[in-house]
């Protein structure tokens, strides 16, 4: 009867030392992964912006708002992605001009990762997209690296370099850039005496897009919390001269937006460190404590005979 509490105490050592191994090496994977059920609005501002309207024949400078809503399809998630649809309505505040512009995106990509997967309809404005590179979110674990990062406008991934450490709101993040060259995203007919086109009727313009994305991103959860978009959009005729500016405008998350952003981000930190660290920690130390416990009573249990 004497060795029951030894034998007792070697079990729950045992018992907690794989139990923190499993914690850390298995059960955190399974746990930490994008929500399926994805709902956020985020709101974006871009001062002094200049965009087309073809409503008035010119380029007007506005005040831009931009919202942002994005839902996950829970029935097309499974334990290894997440699919969220997304719509955007920009808003002319200066001038009064509701919804100048409208789109939507469907995306898939790895929960754990956040790299994109072909599958379930993913597309830009309705038309079918190939996906590659990083989706919303960077891999948990962000490392100081260069990433492909999916460019919604291009309809493409390019690089996206590591540039630096930074701080937002107090939270440590890593800052990256990412730079697409011109690049020819859209054709579209519109009158030519809009553009100084001297040809009656109508005629064809290209739309040409380049740009430089920035994000701050907290490198635990590879959250975004922080994100700033340049963008120089220009409408060509097809000889390649420049007719207009289609949109030149700096977008960045607002004020409220980056709160929020953090908040989610600081709360994704600390249940990743709770699980990979934390509890795993406590449950080693508490069953090599109990093991400890064991040898030591066994000793004296020998000595006693």
């Amino acid at each position: 009867m004497r060795r029951t509490p030894v034998l007792v105490l070697v079990a729950v050592g045992a018992f907690l030392v794989v139990l923190a191994g499993m914690i850390r090496f298995w059960a955190a994977d399974k746990i930490i992964a994008a929500p399926a059920a994805q709902y956020s609005v985020t709101k974006l501002q871009a001062p002094g912006a200049q965009y087309f309207s073809i409503a008035d024949g010119k380029v007007l400078t506005a005040d831009l708002s931009m919202l942002v809503t994005t839902r996950g399809d829970v029935k097309e998630a499974t334990d290894n992605r997440v699919v969220w649809d997304e719509f955007t309505v920009v808003d002319d505040v200066t001038n009064s001009k509701p919804q100048i512009s409208l789109s939507e995106r469907r995306s898939a990509f790895d929960r754990r990762t956040g790299v994109g997967v072909n599958c379930c309809g993913v597309s830009v404005n309705k038309e079918p997209v190939k996906l590659e590179g990083q989706i919303y979110l960077f891999p948990f674990g962000v490392e100081k690296k260069t990433y492909k990062v999916f460019n919604q406008t291009a309809k493409k991934a390019f690089d996206t370099t590591f540039v630096g450490e930074d701080t937002v709101n107090g939270l440590p993040v890593y800052k990256f850039q990412q730079i697409v060259p011109a690049t020819k995203v859209a054709t579209l007919t519109a009158p030519g005496s809009l553009f100084g086109v001297t040809q009656s009727g109508d005629i064809q313009l290209d739309r040409w897009y380049e740009g430089t994305d920035t994000y701050w991103v907290e490198p635990n959860s590879g959250a975004p919390v922080k994100e700033e978009v340049r963008r120089n959009e220009t409408l060509k005729t097809q000889d390649g001269v420049e007719r207009a500016k289609a949109l030149v405008a700096t977008a960045s998350f607002t004020p409220q937006t980056i709160t929020e952003m953090v908040r989610t981000a600081t709360d994704a930190k600390n249940q990743i460190t709770l699980l990979k660290t934390t509890i795993p920690i406590v449950l080693l130390v508490l069953g090599l404590l109990a093991l400890a416990l064991a040898v030591l009573l066994g000793r004296r249990r020998r000595e006693g005979e």
